[in-house]
């Protein structure tokens, strides 16, 4: 341990100079010991640590040159200094000391205050390079921690995609003249957005997209917690069924009205600031009819056979943001053979170009009509690249979440 201005190590072979020399240190504040001869230096630096030696050339049996090489070969400069005390005119010592490792040199006979000023100023750059190392220990230390950090991040995150991923449709519902084709592309690791197809019987089967407020962990969380919920009729947390006439016959709950029981379930909280919007409808096959509830959401688009496309009416609160006990609404529209049907997320629309202009509603809904010959599956495709395309190399900045459907009619 160092003690006072730190610990030197005298080596010289006449006693009357180390003897001298070392009192003078230790009444100034340093700790000294003294080496009788090369030999006796090295086996006092084999045994305990100092902060600087000061070194004689002239000595018997090993000399301060050969004591210096043999440290060297042990003790870089950084972690031993050596000051050599040399002749006063003996200017290639200077020369071949400095050449072997030596970190500076004063000449005898010694100036008392001159030998100090070395001796300290060699002490001062050890210490900050001890304390450069300490840091730089530390910083591996923490890069390490970060690291594995943040290796159980990813991984954590990665369980959280599989499981958000799994809520995604697998494959189409099982209904009888329809059609169906999605995307889902997260703006980072896990998204806010969800949608699904669920089909509720043998006609019908419920469509569904939502956005919530924010990106990350957190709206992934609310996301997967609200797709739990939006879960086929046999599934016993599924809240898209209601009791029916009849012995164990179940009934799908109106679209208004499960809206209503999200907005109870996940009423907003200012600690958390989370909302999401919801589109949310029941399509029945045998007829035809639609029936959706928008809770903050952008209105579906509705392109007819003929090509024409319009956005369906409706609005209202996000859930968790309406008040009442029937907040939500109902609107209804026909679907006939040929009718295509897209429910997005408003990271569509929404998308910026580098420039900055938004994608906007006029050149989605182009994209989609022009989209009209081809599948539904390459029309969701064709509407997905358009938007990373615009994008461009400041990607997509919210999460892009596409659901359609198609009446075949067969």
């Amino acid at each position: 341990m160092t003690a006072g201005l730190g610990t030197v190590l005298v080596v010289d072979d006449d006693a009357n100079n180390r003897d001298l020399l070392s009192r003078r240190l230790r009444k100034v504040g340093y700790e000294a010991q003294i080496g009788q001869d090369g030999q006796h230096a090295l086996a006092l630096i084999g045994e305990q640590s100092f902060d600087v030696v000061l070194l004689d050339v002239m000595m018997p049996g090993l000399d301060g040159f050969e004591v210096l090489k043999i440290i060297r070969e042990h003790y870089p400069a950084t972690d031993l200094p050596i000051i050599m005390a040399t002749a006063k005119d003996e200017s290639e010592d200077v020369i071949h000391a400095l050449g072997l490792g030596a970190n500076d040199y004063v000449t005898k006979p010694l100036d008392f205050p001159v030998v100090v000023a070395r001796i300290q100023t060699q002490i001062s750059l050890k210490r900050a390079v001890e304390k450069v190392r300490q840091l730089e220990r530390r910083l591996a230390e923490r890069n390490l921690d970060l690291e594995e950090a943040n290796a159980r991040m990813s991984r954590d995150l990665r369980a959280a995609a599989r499981i958000q991923e799994s809520l995604l449709p697998r494959s189409s519902p099982d209904v009888p003249g329809l059609g169906f084709a999605w995307a889902f592309r997260p703006c980072d690791e896990l998204a806010g957005d969800g949608l699904s197809a669920i089909k509720l019987d043998d006609h019908r089967v419920a469509l569904y997209v939502l956005d919530v407020s924010g990106h990350g962990v957190a709206s992934s969380l609310m996301s997967v917690s609200v797709g739990r919920l939006l879960t086929p009729p046999g599934d016993a947390s599924s809240i898209l069924i209601k009791g029916g006439e009849g012995e164990d016959r179940l009934e799908p709950l109106a679209p208004a009205d499960v809206a209503t029981r999200l907005n109870r379930m996940f009423p907003f909280e200012i600690a958390t600031e989370q909302y999401f919007t919801l589109v949310y409808g029941v399509l029945d096959v045998s007829t035809g009819d639609f029936r959706y509830t928008l809770a903050g959401h952008p209105g579906p688009v509705l392109v007819t056979g003929d090509g024409k496309a319009r956005i369906l009416p409706g609005r209202g609160y996000p859930i968790g943001l309406a008040d009442g006990p029937k907040p939500y609404n109902e609107w209804g529209v026909r679907l006939n053979p040929g009718d295509r049907l897209y429910l997005y997320s408003d990271g569509i629309p929404e998308a910026v170009s580098p420039d900055g202009q938004p994608f906007g509603i006029d050149r989605m809904l182009e994209i989609i009509t022009g989209s009209g010959l081809e599948p539904l599956c390459g029309a969701v495709n064709d509407l997905v690249s358009e938007v990373e395309n615009w994008s461009g190399a400041t990607s997509v900045r919210d999460d892009v979440s596409i659901l359609a459907v198609e009446v075949s009619g067969d």
